[in-house]
């Protein structure tokens, strides 16, 4: 958790009509859970909702291999519902974007309750 607690977007992974699909959401670490935003539009909320699915994140792209920071990637896999955000998760989640897909953005939350969790780090070692 305190790992996913130093980015901001992650990948979750769910069944959509019975094939797996991926999707781009926002997540805040709050009590132990995972708070999930995305945008409502494209309609995967709804593909997500009472159901178990798989959330990761990375610091792939802010760490160059060899300079001092392992590389990581953490997932958490349980069950998730949505929820509406109370006025400081909000406040936390800060200003999403202004478009997606050409539509304005609009936000749904989903409270991820992770019964699984797995971590993953890549070691280089800085001499040639």
């Amino acid at each position: 958790m305190e790992l996913l607690s130093g980015v901001s977007y992650g990948r979750l992974a769910m069944s959509m009509r019975a094939l797996p699909f991926l999707a781009v959401a926002r997540h805040l670490v709050i009590e132990g859970r995972v708070v999930l935003r995305m945008h409502r539009g494209l309609g995967f909320h709804e593909s997500c909702d009472g159901s178990v699915i798989a959330y990761g994140a990375d610091n792939f792209n802010s760490s160059a291999p060899g300079h001092g920071e392992d590389l990581w990637s953490v997932q958490f896999t349980g069950p998730v519902q949505i929820v509406p955000p109370d006025f400081d998760q909000h406040e936390r989640f800060g200003a999403g974007p202004a478009e997606v897909n050409g539509e304005r953005f609009d936000p749904v939350y989903l409270r991820l309750d992770p019964h699984l969790s797995h971590m993953h780090t890549l070691s280089f070692d800085a001499s040639p």
